[in-house]
């Protein structure tokens, strides 16, 4: 009896602790729960492409099917800009402290700091120069996935009111369908 006792201990402790990591895991995943100004600067790095023919066209008005942001999944928006690029989720520690921002969609080759031409292995370790987040300029980080592909800046009306979000920097077009 007493062993049944022990090992139900020893069990509840273990999905316990996985519960917290796999929540603290969540939580950090994504760029959702942070708030403030969202909008951003229409300048884009030195060295980024055009798209010639980006399936959203300028001026083209889409639905948004990415959630990097509160409000984002399903906003009607438009397309400003569009590249071509390789993008990257990455995880990396921002420069104003605090826990570890996990899978952040997405930073583009040309926002990092001596990239290079060549697509950036996962694994590799990076320095942030993009400024999309607060502490993310001149963060240490590590790439997690990289996607050859055309990139978009959107204006968005965020699904949970507020202001237009200008700017937002990027969504890859499988992040983006027609009206």
């Amino acid at each position: 009896m007493k062993i049944n006792k022990f090992v139900s201990v020893i069990l509840i402790l273990i999905l316990v602790s996985m519960l917290s990591a796999w929540s603290n895991s969540y939580q950090n995943s994504s760029d959702k729960n942070i708030s403030g100004e969202h909008s951003g600067s229409a300048e884009v790095p030195k060295g980024l492409s055009v798209a010639k023919n980006p399936i959203y066209k300028v001026g083209s008005q889409v639905v948004v099917k990415a959630d990097h942001m509160k409000g984002m999944y399903g906003a009607k928006a438009t397309i400003v800009g569009a590249y071509n690029t390789t993008a990257y989720i990455v995880t990396y520690a921002p420069t104003t402290g605090g826990p570890m921002v996990k899978n952040h969609k997405w930073v583009i080759q040309e926002e990092m700091k001596d990239a290079g031409m060549k697509t950036l292995k996962p694994g590799t370790e990076v320095i942030l120069v993009a400024n999309h987040m607060e502490g993310m300029k001149g963060a240490k980080g590590i790439i997690d996935l990289a996607v050859p592909t055309t990139v978009y800046m959107i204006n968005y009306i965020p699904t949970t009111g507020g202001p237009v979000v200008k700017n937002h920097k990027w969504v890859i077009e499988t992040e983006l369908s027609v009206e």
